[in-house]
């Protein structure tokens, strides 16, 4: 009886509510069916999704008669978000058009649109290209050709993901994006050369290339200050980043592939232009498979440029295969102030590969794997011992002349050791501060 009161007195306190309140509420439920449903809760909660803010409709799970009463009986004064979900459509269904048309009418600032419908006749309408009130844009998975002029003159941020987007189309799309500061291309296929050279106000570009995904192949961005860039096997050049402070870059490696063929000589070529073109970023971070390709080239001895770097973030476990390249990069960043090392893993590749290719050169990877003192590292994060996290940061002192900080974090799962261990034997400089953490919650790399 007592549960009882308390139950229905929390309903009602639900039910007092402002009705601003409670549609803010709704606007975090995975769809507006879910959203509409709640009307029969009460009479209190009939209407309110009429006027949430947001709407979600997965056209999978919708009849055209409910699509029809939804956008009839919508009816708030302010918009905030539409997200549109087709992913089994077979053939073309007429109020696609509308719904689209729907969102633009009542000038929606973010849309999102979930196109990974294996009906390939479907095209965005023309009308789609002429907007005013969008600011933030979302297309998954589309063959994206407009037809006729862009013109998206509030647009501030666009993501575009697993779209067939050849260079004319995207000339189009960036010329009619006049205010554009964030773009996003998440294995765009077709694409060869982004020239961004016009966005005078674009900032932040983050482009990830997938195994499956080539372009694209060059990358003109004048004007960016931050870029984030995750590589596939094929060939990326920075043609010009001359404003770039800031930028992440790593390596995409198939691993399940059966057709892969590791281009360890390519991969060396590209990151070391790469890394021509970051030269005068003060804030950069590489993830684990970037380095190792470092490694490589200074294994070779090819010459690394001079980096005016003063935070690097390396995103890799300690183990044989990123040491020389760190060693390499500290030596070549005489301004380094911070150094932050994550034990991540993000499609890590496979030291068997490395080894292969030094054969290969007719070197022995065991010698070229040591450090010039003679010091053997951990092959793996699986054995990774104090020894070899103490060489590690005597390794980074010896190789920088203004570093202040330097924080190391290492992934509890594969410990062998309590970190507390390691503390006493770590090296002692009065003049930087270290800092030794461990987590053991996976240390999956952030979406790039």
């Amino acid at each position: 009886m007592g549960d009882d009161r308390k139950i229905k007195g929390a309903v009602d306190r639900i039910n007092n509510l402002p009705d601003v309140i409670l549609q803010h509420i709704l606007c975090f439920v995975p769809t507006t069916k879910v959203a509409i449903s709640t009307s029969l809760l009460s009479r209190r909660w009939r209407h309110l999704w009429c006027e949430v803010p947001s709407i979600s409709l997965d056209v999978d799970t919708l009849t055209a008669a409910s699509v029809n009463e939804t956008l009839t009986r919508y009816t708030a004064p302010m918009t905030k978000s539409f997200h549109l979900i087709l992913e089994n459509i077979t053939e073309n269904i007429p109020y696609i058009d509308r719904l689209i048309k729907f969102a633009m009418s009542h000038n929606f600032e973010n849309l999102s649109l979930d196109l990974c419908s294996p009906y390939e006749e479907f095209k965005l309408p023309d009308f789609f290209y002429n907007s005013y009130s969008f600011k933030q844009l979302k297309i998954y998975s589309h063959k994206i050709v407009p037809y006729c002029t862009v013109s998206w003159t509030s647009l501030q941020k666009l993501s575009l993901r697993f779209c067939r987007l050849s260079d004319e189309s995207m000339s189009k799309i960036i010329s009619g994006c006049p205010v554009l500061e964030n773009l996003t291309l998440y294995d765009c296929y077709k694409l060869k050369v982004l020239d961004l050279s016009k966005s005078l106000r674009l900032r932040t570009l983050v482009v990830h290339r997938n195994m499956g995904a080539e372009g694209p192949r060059q990358i003109v961005a004048p004007h960016i200050h931050c870029l984030r860039l995750l590589h596939s096997q094929s060939s990326c050049t920075l043609v010009d980043v001359a404003s770039l402070t800031e930028a992440k870059l790593d390596i995409c490696y198939a691993l399940s592939n059966p057709n892969f063929k590791f281009k360890a000589e390519p991969l060396q070529v590209m990151v070391l232009k790469n890394l021509e073109k970051l030269q005068n970023a003060e804030k950069l971070t590489f993830g684990g498979n970037f380095v190792k390709i470092l490694s490589l080239a200074e294994i070779r001895g090819v010459p690394f440029p001079i980096l005016k770097v003063k935070s690097l973030t390396l995103d890799t476990v300690i183990c044989q295969y990123v040491i020389p390249g760190i060693e390499r990069l500290l030596q070549n960043s005489p301004d380094l102030e911070k150094l932050i090392v994550r034990g991540k893993i993000y499609n890590s590749m496979p030291g068997e590969h490395l080894d292969q290719y030094l054969k290969l050169k007719s070197l022995s990877p065991d010698q070229c794997w040591k450090s010039k003192d003679g010091f053997s590292w951990n092959k793996s994060r699986l054995n990774v011992q104090p020894k070899h996290v103490t060489s590690f940061m005597e390794l980074v002192l010896k190789n920088t002349e203004k570093l202040d900080k330097m924080v190391v974090l290492l992934d509890e799962r594969y410990l062998t050791f309590k970190i507390e261990y390691a503390i006493p034997t770590l090296p002692h400089n009065s003049n930087v501060t270290i800092v030794l953490s461990s987590t053991n919650k996976p240390m999956a790399s952030e979406e790039w």
